[in-house]
């Protein structure tokens, strides 16, 4: 039996997500205790912890320089942090509900957000500002991932489907319940056990 390498401790909450640095030298972790928390991934030490969500931390992903760290949250706003100060450096409003889902693209600017609201939506990393809004979904959405070239933007809904496209929505797959995205290649999972992997195309 496989045992844990290091336990870490300091969130007084569930932990909901967690995220390796680029480089897996640090851990970040978002919290109901409305918190992401940075960890040496190595030692286990606790680095800072970044505050200012008012609601549950749903999600948290690191910019692929790993400069910066997104944090998705019940209160219904995306936060970006400078990694390693854990100065905020904007709070993007928008969704109408909770956020679930952040995901950079592999250039590092822009972000993806997936909420509640049914909605998936596009900003600018750098700024902050809000580029687009994705419709098409029925029910909320909980997870997304780019392509490795990033033109193409995964998302997976309670509502059963898988929509794949960017600017425009273009296919549809039916229930799955994760997504993952790797080598060009987009892996979905369904509750019945079913795996299906599939190529990206334009």
């Amino acid at each position: 039996m496989s045992h844990p390498i290091v336990t870490l401790k300091g969130h007084s909450d569930y932990v909901e997500a967690v995220a390796f640095s680029p480089d897996g030298k640090q851990l970040a972790s978002a919290s109901g205790d409305k918190t992401v928390r940075l960890w040496d991934a190595g030692t286990g030490a606790a680095l800072r912890a970044f505050e200012g969500h008012s609601q549950w931390v749903r999600a948290v992903a690191f910019s692929p320089d790993g400069k910066k760290l997104a944090s998705a949250s019940d209160d219904s706003t995306v936060r970006l942090w400078d990694a390693g100060s854990g100065k905020a450096l904007q709070m993007l409003e928008g969704h109408e509900g909770w956020v679930n889902a952040v995901a950079f693209s592999p250039d590092g600017k822009q972000l993806a957000s997936a909420s509640y609201d049914s909605t998936v939506r596009l900003w600018d990393a750098g700024s902050g500002a809000a580029m687009q809004t994705l419709e098409g979904h029925s029910g909320w959405v909980g997870a997304l991932a780019f392509s490795p070239d990033g033109k193409q933007l995964a998302s997976a809904s309670v509502d059963s489907t898988t929509l794949e496209g960017h600017s425009d929505w273009v296919r549809a797959y039916r229930s799955p319940s994760v997504v993952a995205v790797h080598g060009g290649k987009i892996g979905l999972g369904y509750s019945s056990g079913r795996v299906l992997c599939m190529e990206f195309t334009c």
